[in-house]
């Protein structure tokens, strides 16, 4: 089990992370990539990465748009494990180039 974060430590992280936004409910981040198949390489990758963590984002994928949320279903909000798939996820969009709208 993870434990829920305050809303200050939801603002604390968003504040080290670019281009996320949110609240304790979930956080989320919409990225432009290169071309469409550059999306959806940027989106296997954070699959597979998903999975090793063991933690999975809901994903949207509009052409070239795509956009990750992320919650602890399970506790109901932001956990420390999405705060450290946010950070993966931007690791891996700064490898395809992918940038904020």
């Amino acid at each position: 089990m993870a434990d829920l974060l305050s809303a200050d430590e939801v603002t604390s992280a968003l504040a080290d992370l670019d281009g996320w936004s949110g609240d304790t409910s979930a956080i989320s981040r919409t990225l432009t990539a290169p071309s469409f198949p550059a999306a959806i390489r940027l989106v296997v990758e954070v699959a597979e990465a998903a999975e090793d963590a063991d933690h999975h984002p809901d994903i949207d994928i509009r052409w070239r748009t795509v956009t990750f949320t992320l919650s602890t279903h399970s506790e109901g909000g932001v956990t420390g494990k999405d705060i450290s798939l946010a950070r993966r996820i931007d690791e891996l969009a700064e490898a395809h180039a992918a940038t904020n709208p």
